[in-house]
């Protein structure tokens, strides 16, 4: 039974002494220090990144509403100068131009659609495929008639 109490003895101060040295020791306490330095400054740096993306976000919006705002009024200056000066020509009057030529552009941005790429290989290739594929060339791409052609054969590794 005395062994059981020297054991246990011996353990408590094992873990007091380890626990006092680290309360007193200064690298401890500097990189507690440093840590929660650490902490703050990516706080403030998180802070910082959600206010500049709001910002970016806030300025989007105005330079949209902007935009919007502008038109508004050529599309008014417009609308007016052939109404206050009908006798005006229309080679005379700067918005009328401006206005078909803006009306044209919004019409030419809309027809765009986009199309990916056509593939025209039947079939996987590349360098891991064991197979030979075919591969045909269509005629729009190349002008001419469908040409049929073998591929690389591959290297393989010992």
């Amino acid at each position: 039974m005395p062994w059981i109490y020297a054991i246990v003895g011996l353990l408590v101060g094992a873990i007091l002494g380890i626990v006092i040295s680290r309360l007193t020791t200064p690298q401890y306490k500097k990189q507690k220090t440093l840590q929660k330095d650490l902490e703050s400054a990516k706080f403030a740096l998180e802070q910082q990144r959600q206010e500049l993306s709001d910002h970016f976000a806030q300025t989007a919006e105005m330079l949209d509403t902007l935009g919007k705002d502008y038109t508004k009024l050529y599309q008014h200056m417009a609308k007016t100068s052939t109404e206050l000066m009908p006798n005006l020509p229309e080679q005379d009057n700067p918005f009328v131009k401006k206005i078909a030529e803006h009306n044209v552009e919004t019409i030419d941005a809309n027809a765009e659609v986009e199309h990916p790429p056509k593939d025209y290989v039947n079939g996987a290739t590349g360098l891991l495929t064991e197979e030979k594929k075919e591969v045909v060339e269509a005629p729009e791409a190349v002008g001419q008639e469908s040409v049929v052609q073998e591929p690389m054969t591959t290297a393989k590794a010992s």
